[in-house]
């Protein structure tokens, strides 16, 4: 393995290439000097405990000592994870990303008495509250959504209790964590040219799933799946306790099941997750369709798993540096207005993107940051197509927080997951028209036609199986069946057999393919990818037919945070998704991209 091919330190990434924590904390120092501070103000929101109902005036007292807390805590939190994530194996921010993560866990069980006693107030005297004091009318929402949920608020002793067990139940998230990032490595294999290569989480598909040598694909997909395979009895174990954590608490709090406990936190029905599910499954004639076409079009007589992701305009090598990548992102979504492309641009200039790949860092790609600060954006960019859309998908996210903390006071200055992956997708949706309607190569518009049927395979049908088999493993866990590595993997193969095994030979190692998806970690999240593409597309629709009226919807969607529920804002932009409807008409897209590829085939 030559020098060349080795990944970088950290410290020999240039700077304009990561992003710029420092104006969150210009030291360590002062997160430091932070960290005491808001330590020592946990005391003074525990001091309101027992008192809610003695007046408004306590009560908007307490509300303002959580929230001026719980605004400081998150960013804390995030400076030290997003260090963390620099590089997983330096222990310094290990042990600051632990000591705010337990300082998290205090918060939660200092503040955990507020909803039960906020519920042990009289409906009449809660509505005389916010009648005679001015300053609650901003926690409204806050208190009808407590109300909602009062049949699953336990005593305020009860929820301290379950609050300081809430850093425990992160163990397991955390132990897969430093395995997977820190700990897990990678072997050795070949590119095209038969020269050594590392092998990494982020060049894993760019470098080798979607090269057009079939050997190469093949020895990554067996190195890296067979690596997992060594690990299956760990990984297993941190997955098991991972679903036992989320039966725990559903329990706890009352709930029939867990998948019912993780969608009441946004209001969303189960109903909507099943809908998703059985409407999909109607629709895998649609994907076998695909994979038909795709084994054609590479003449193969047979098509494995590792074959899935090569594009298939064989002689486009459609690669794009980083900053060309920015501007066609602009172009891409001028659509939006200048109102949106102008902070887009102004963000590419000021840092809010760590770009590169370097040893140790967090693999994948995502948004954050907090209340007060710039949105961030962790990459491992790897100058071609799919980290182009990559970075029109985070900056999606990243404009959906800077309009909502623009807009909104801190109560409501986030937003849910169930419409976090709206906005990131249809910036996708609106790259692949841009690059459809400027693309004069009939190869290249090939490859984005392609790259349109993969986003809908990855996103649509891809997380959908995810979520069937979440939903599975944890009503296995339910009924008191143990999470095996024989089970899991016996699970997540069926799946694959079901989804692909009509025009594919499905592959016995990508029964282990569970133990690296990280969101496995965040329960129940997956399902909202398939949704969220589903609600793009609509939207995506409306605004390049439509224009201005469905541009303004969207963008008061964008600035609306968690104002109200997911369901309704979702509907005022102009997308019901209580119904199959979006669902059927996305997947009705992706077979419009179908007749396209066949035409241009």
């Amino acid at each position: 393995m030559t020098p060349a091919q080795a990944q970088p330190k950290r410290s020999e990434i240039p700077t304009e290439m990561t992003w710029n924590l420092s104006a969150i904390y210009p030291t360590d120092a002062a997160w430091e000097a932070e960290f005491a501070r808001v330590a020592a103000l946990l005391t003074g929101v525990s001091a309101y405990s027992g008192r809610l109902s003695e007046s408004a005036q306590t009560l908007l007292a307490a509300l303002s000592a959580r929230d001026q807390v719980g605004e400081a805590l998150a960013r804390l939190f995030v400076y030290a994870h997003m260090r963390l994530h620099e590089d997983s194996a330096n222990s310094a921010y290990q042990a600051l990303a632990d000591r705010v993560t337990t300082l998290d866990s205090d918060f939660n069980a200092a503040t955990a008495y507020i909803k039960p006693e906020i519920l042990a107030i009289p409906p009449a005297r809660l509505d005389a509250f916010l009648a005679s004091e001015p300053g609650l009318a901003v926690y409204r929402h806050q208190l009808d959504e407590m109300t909602r949920e009062r049949a699953h608020t336990l005593d305020a002793a009860t929820e301290h209790l379950l609050a300081q067990a809430a850093e425990v139940g992160a163990t397991a998230e955390r132990v897969f964590e430093m395995l997977n990032n820190a700990d897990l490595k990678l072997p050795i294999v070949h590119d095209a040219q038969g020269e050594a290569v590392q092998l990494t989480q982020g060049n894993y598909h760019a470098l080798f799933l979607e090269n057009q040598h079939r050997e190469v694909r093949r020895e990554a997909f067996e190195a890296m799946l067979g690596t997992y395979s060594k690990f299956r009895n760990t990984f297993a174990a941190t997955l098991a306790a991972q679903v036992k954590r989320d039966i725990f608490f559903a329990r706890a709090h009352k709930y029939t099941t867990a998948l019912e406990a993780a969608l009441d936190a946004n209001n969303i029905p189960v109903s909507v997750y099943d809908n998703l599910i059985t409407t999909v499954d109607a629709n895998l004639p649609l994907l076998h369709r695909y994979l038909r076409i795709r084994k054609r079009a590479m003449g193969l007589d047979s098509l494995h798993m590792y074959d899935l992701y090569v594009p298939l305009a064989r002689e486009v090598e459609y690669q794009v540096a980083y900053e060309q990548a920015q501007e066609r992102v602009a172009a891409a979504l001028a659509p939006l207005g200048a109102d949106y492309t102008g902070p887009l641009t102004q963000g590419f200039r000021s840092r809010w993107i760590d770009a590169l790949e370097n040893e140790g860092k967090r693999s994948g790609a995502y948004s954050w940051g907090a209340y007060g600060t710039q949105p961030y954006i962790l990459l491992n960019y790897q100058q071609n197509m799919d980290s182009m859309f990559t970075l029109a998908h985070e900056m999606g996210h990243s404009m959906h927080s800077y309009f909502t903390w623009r807009s909104q006071p801190y109560p409501y200055a986030h937003y849910t997951l169930f419409v976090a992956e709206v906005a990131s997708t249809l910036n996708e949706a609106l790259m692949t028209q841009y690059l459809l309607q400027t693309a004069e190569d009939p190869a290249l518009k090939l490859y984005v036609v392609n790259h349109a049927l993969e986003t809908f395979r990855t996103t649509l049908y891809r997380q959908t199986l995810f979520a069937e088999f979440e939903r599975a493993a944890h009503a296995r866990a339910e009924a008191g069946e143990a999470l095996t590595p024989e089970s899991l993997s016996a699970l997540y193969k069926g799946l694959n057999d079901k989804y692909y095994g009509a025009e594919v030979a499905v592959d016995d190692l990508i029964a282990i393919e569970w133990a690296r998806i990280p969101h496995f970690y965040s329960s129940f999240y997956v399902y909202q990818y398939a949704t969220g593409i589903s609600a793009s597309a609509a939207l995506a629709s409306q605004i390049l037919s439509e224009g201005e009226p469905a541009v303004q919807r969207y963008k008061r969607f964008l600035s609306s945070g968690a104002s109200d529920y997911s369901i309704n804002l979702l509907r005022d932009a102009g997308v019901d998704l209580s119904t199959p409807q979006p669902i059927q008409a996305a997947l009705d897209t992706f077979g419009r991209y179908l007749d396209e590829l066949e035409a241009l085939l």
